[in-house]
C-alpha cells in the first residue's frame, strides 16, 4: 500500500505538470525529425535555394533500418538530456523543500519511497520512448521500405534497459545531494565518462551497457540477439539493482544524520 501511494502519488504530480502530454510529444518529435529530414533533403535544399543553379542533388536512399535507428540516436543524445532533467528534482527537490523528511518520518520505508519514485519516472520515459519510436517505425515505412515491427518492438526493449540505468544514475545522484542541478549535471558527466571509457577500453568492455546501441542494428535486420548483447543486457540490469540499492542505502543515511 505504501508503495502503490507513492507511485500513484508521482504519476498524478506528473500529469498535473502535464508530463504525460508533452514528454511523449518530445519524444515523437524527436524519433520522427531524422526519418522525414533525410527523405526530404533533397526538396528542402532546394526550397532554400541552397544548391547551385544547374547542380543535381543525388543521395542514395539510406536502408530503412539505418533510418530506424536514427530515431534512437536521438534519444541517446537529446532524449538522455531531457530524461535527465525530468528526474533530476525527484528526490533531490523533496529533500531541499522538506517534503522527503516529513514522508520519512512516517512509517513509509526508504525502499518504498526510492523504488515508487524510480517505477514511476520509468513508467512515463519507457511509454514515451515507445511511443516516439512507433511513430518513427510508421514513417520509416511509408518512406524508405519494411521494417518488421516484432524485430522494432524487440530492438526498443533492449535499448530501454540503457534509459532504465540512465534513470537510476540520476536517482542514485538524488540521494548525494539536495541541489536538482548538481544531480543534472553529475548524470551526465557519469554518461559521458562511461561512454568515453568504453571506447577507450573497447577490447575490455565489450559488455559495457553503452554497448547495447551497437549491437542493436543487427538485432533489428535479423531479429538475432547476439550473446554480446545479452551480456550487456545482463550487466546493465545488475548495475540498476546495484544503483537502486545504493540510492536506497545512501538516502537512508544521510537523512538519519
Amino acid at each position: 500500500m505504501q508503495w502503490m501511494t507513492i507511485y500513484k502519488k508521482e504519476c498524478l504530480e506528473s500529469a498535473r505538470n502535464y508530463k504525460w502530454v508533452w514528454v511523449p510529444l518530445v519524444f515523437i518529435l524527436f524519433c520522427i525529425m531524422d526519418p522525414l529530414t533525410t527523405y526530404y533533403l533533397p526538396q528542402i535544399l532546394e526550397s532554400t535555394g541552397g544548391l547551385p543553379e544547374g547542380a543535381v542533388f543525388d543521395i542514395p536512399t539510406p536502408p530503412a533500418a539505418n533510418v530506424f535507428m536514427m530515431s534512437i540516436s536521438q534519444i541517446n543524445t537529446l532524449g538522455v538530456l531531457v530524461i535527465t532533467l525530468i528526474t533530476m528534482g525527484t528526490i533531490a527537490g523533496e529533500r531541499k523543500s522538506g517534503v522527503a523528511e516529513l514522508i520519512l518520518v512516517k512509517p513509509v520505508s526508504y525502499t518504498a519511497y526510492v523504488t515508487a519514485k524510480w517505477a514511476a519516472h520509468v513508467t512515463l520515459v519507457l511509454l514515451s520512448i515507445f511511443v516516439g519510436l512507433i511513430a518513427s517505425w510508421y514513417y520509416v515505412q511509408l518512406l524508405f521500405g519494411d521494417v518488421s515491427f516484432m524485430y522494432a518492438l524487440i530492438t526498443a526493449a533492449f535499448y530501454s534497459l540503457y534509459i532504465i540505468l540512465v534513470i537510476s544514475i540520476s536517482l542514485f545522484m538524488n540521494t548525494w545531494t539536495k541541489i536538482p542541478g548538481v544531480v543534472l549535471f553529475l548524470t551526465i558527466s557519469i554518461i559521458l565518462v562511461l561512454n568515453l571509457i568504453t571506447s577507450i577500453f573497447s577490447h575490455l568492455l565489450e559488455w559495457s551497457p553503452t554497448t547495447i546501441t551497437s549491437h542493436l542494428p543487427a538485432l533489428l535486420r535479423s531479429g538475432e540477439v547476439g550473446q554480446d548483447l545479452w551480456m550487456a543486457a545482463l550487466i546493465t540490469i545488475l548495475l540498476i539493482i546495484s544503483l537502486l540499492f545504493g540510492a536506497i542505502q545512501t538516502l537512508k543515511r544521510r537523512e538519519i544524520v
